[in-house]
């Protein structure tokens, strides 16, 4: 019995000895992922090379903005070398148009301008190409060889007149100096450079940039002052 308990006295002793041990023998093993861990994160994060993600700063990217967004003006140039010398030039919109092919789509881009010296003249084109530039530069063209010159009361104009193409009609009414333009972006840039300082405007119907203003042009075609209609009648003003 004594050698029993003796002996059960030291396997209790020699575990009691073994607990601390092992904790302080696992105790470094434990720590040691975590330290691994914290260093390799503070040397990732620590680095000299800059970070290139996708939403990251640095050069090299496209830069957006700046260029021809859809709806109202596109941009406004003077004429170049060549061209007719005082004209002004208002991209309304640029389209772009895709034809179905046996390879596929083809794409072509068409552009409507309009062309004036903001003195009453002043004419519209509409150019289709395979670039920009190209459809742009028939436009402003065309724009060119259908300029008319706009009968003008001051700054503004000398009647009201409504003007209708296809299912669009635009209102133009005289206003008193100092008013401004009133109209809407494609309107707009033609009295601008027929150079009507003065008018206000309505549009009904259809909004579409071609059809405004092509009867926005229309209504500046109809207009006559007061000798015009004289004239035609084959009276004479008091």
């Amino acid at each position: 019995m004594a050698d029993e308990t003796t002996e059960s006295q030291n396997q209790s002793e020699l575990a009691g000895v073994g607990g601390p041990d092992a904790g302080s023998q696992t105790s470094p093993a434990g720590d040691a992922p975590a330290v691994a861990a914290g260093e390799g994160g503070a040397t990732a994060g620590s680095g000299d090379r800059p970070s290139h993600g996708r939403h990251g700063g640095g050069g090299g990217g496209r830069q957006f903005g700046g260029g021809r967004g859809r709806g109202g003006p596109r941009g406004r140039r003077d004429a170049g070398p060549g061209e007719d010398s005082g004209l002004d030039e208002v991209v309304v919109r640029v389209y772009r148009c895709a034809t179905v092919v046996k390879g596929g789509r083809r794409f072509s881009f068409g552009a409507l301008v309009v062309v004036g010296d903001r003195q009453s003249r002043v004419g519209i084109g509409y150019g289709k190409a395979n670039e920009v530039p190209s459809a742009v530069d028939k436009a402003r063209k065309a724009a060119q060889r259908n300029m008319i010159s706009v009968k003008l009361e001051g700054t503004t104009i000398p009647h009201q007149v409504m003007a209708k193409y296809g299912a669009s009609k635009v209102l133009l009414v005289p206003a008193g100096k100092g008013t401004g333009v009133i109209a809407g972006g494609s309107v707009r840039a033609v009295m601008e450079l027929a150079g009507i300082k003065d008018v206000l405007t309505k549009a009904h119907g259809s909004t579409g940039p071609k059809n405004l203003v092509k009867a926005a042009f229309a209504g500046l075609a109809m207009l006559r002052q007061k000798d015009d209609v004289a004239k035609l009648r084959e009276v004479s003003l008091a």
